[in-house]
């Protein structure tokens, strides 16, 4: 179900930031991905948007990311401006726009750990909510994590995760040809759409180079928010997809987000 693909065709150079775009480093940035049936999240999307699936096993999988990462040295991409440092949560699953045949994401939502949530939650209407996130990461001189372990406090959606990683070790995707097409898959949609809190459709998009991930391997998982929905539950949650994680990936984010109409 999953063509070849490779970064080539996707890496393009950064467009010039202008306004109030931001530009950050996401440390700790893991994708800790599952595999699904495509019937729990019916309904959920505008007919635009299909699934991205794929098949594993000789079933229809669809696919979903939880993201999280500790923000730093996020500040203005144009102007000087002082530098916030936040951990976040991401929520994603995997789409194709079918007006423009893009491929992109989902965002059920974000956990953020900042006074500034204000912004994006009540001036933008993006689906973010509040939450106390604290990692505790060890590596070695090589850049493998011999601890990764993330804790966030919410109501909205508690999460605790550990994991590990070593550089040397292959990385595995299960329904992609190959590797590489199945990081371009994980790792690289650039344009995100969601259901806005007053219930619109929004958008944003992002540009990053090609990310320097590691395979990672699952200790333990409680994503709350993936078993209320019914999408992934806790016992399903410890048995991973894959697992991916860039120690520092840098990103430029384009603002505001717009609003669909």
């Amino acid at each position: 179900m999953q063509a070849v693909r490779r970064f080539a065709e996707v890496l393009h150079p950064r467009p010039a930031p202008s306004g109030i775009d931001i530009a950050c480093g996401l440390r700790h940035f893991a994708i800790i991905t599952y595999a699904f049936d495509p019937a729990r999240f019916a309904g959920v999307m505008p007919p635009r948007f299909r699934l991205d699936t794929v098949e594993i096993a000789g079933r229809e999988r669809a696919l979903l990311s939880v993201v999280p990462f500790l923000d730093v040295d996020f500040t203005s991409a144009v102007h000087p401006f002082p530098r916030f440092r936040m951990g976040q949560t991401n929520y994603r699953v995997y789409i194709v726009d079918q007006d423009t045949g893009e491929r992109c994401v989902w965002f059920i939502g974000t956990t953020l750990d900042s006074w500034t949530l204000a912004v994006p939650r009540h001036l933008w209407n993006l689906p973010w909510h509040p939450g106390t996130i604290r990692f505790d990461c060890q590596q070695d001189e090589a850049g493998n994590y011999l601890q990764y372990a993330m804790d966030t406090q919410a109501t909205w959606a508690p999460a605790r995760v550990a994991l590990d990683s070593k550089r040397t070790n292959p990385i595995s995707l299960p329904g992609f040809p190959d590797a590489e097409s199945g990081l371009v898959y994980l790792t690289h949609p650039l344009r995100g759409f969601y259901h806005r809190r007053d219930g619109k459709l929004g958008t944003y998009h992002v540009w990053h180079d090609r990310l320097d991930v590691a395979a990672g391997r699952l200790r333990h998982a409680e994503f709350a928010l993936l078993d209320r929905l019914g999408l992934v539950d806790l016992a399903e949650q410890q048995h991973p997809h894959s697992v991916l994680v860039d120690p520092l990936a840098k990103f430029t984010i384009y603002l505001p987000p717009k609003r669909c109409e």
